[in-house]
């Protein structure tokens, strides 16, 4: 082999050992710290979703018509404690999705949410129920771990992290 073959050899091994580092180094740095989450966008998603009363629409598709609350229900969901703290989120009869994915409908800029963390959903006769969705850290419904969806009471705290959620009438 030529003395010039095996410079280009090494240099092409050397380029290609740098890529490999800076490769690990970058998904090291993402473990650590996680998605960056904008919390300006996940407070003006929220607070659009509580002024329309909906989840913020994707691909311009109309919502399907929701059926009336009865009477003494739960009208919309309020974050008492967090970094989304006083944000209000009005009840449709829609599934709300919590965590820290940006098409959730409360985008949780939480350390401990998991992407996909929770959800709280009306069952089949109207009742408020809230359920973990396999989360690493767990949803508490006044201080007791989620196993199973369980049913939501007016007042009762759901604690997911350092955020702090309530059903409000």
């Amino acid at each position: 082999m030529s003395e010039l073959t095996l410079t280009v050899m090494r240099l092409g091994f050397l380029a290609v050992l740098w890529l490999f580092v800076i490769v690990a180094v970058q998904v090291i740095r993402s473990d650590l710290f996680g998605t960056k989450v904008n919390p300006r966008t996940a407070r003006r998603t929220a607070t659009a979703a509580a002024s329309t009363g909906r989840p913020p629409q994707q691909g311009g598709q109309a919502a399907p018509p929701q059926p009336r609350q009865r009477r003494g229900a739960p009208t919309h969901l309020v974050v008492v404690q967090g970094s989304l703290a006083g944000t209000t989120v009005a009840l449709q009869g829609q599934t709300i999705t919590l965590g820290r994915a940006h098409d959730s409908t409360i985008v949780l800029d939480d350390d401990y949410a998991s992407s996909r963390h929770a959800r709280i959903f009306p069952d089949q006769t109207g009742q408020w129920t809230v359920e973990d969705l396999g989360s690493t850290n767990g949803t508490y419904l006044d201080r007791q771990r989620l196993t199973a969806p369980m049913p939501l009471q007016p007042g009762v705290p759901i604690r997911i992290g350092r955020t702090v959620i309530e059903l409000r009438k």
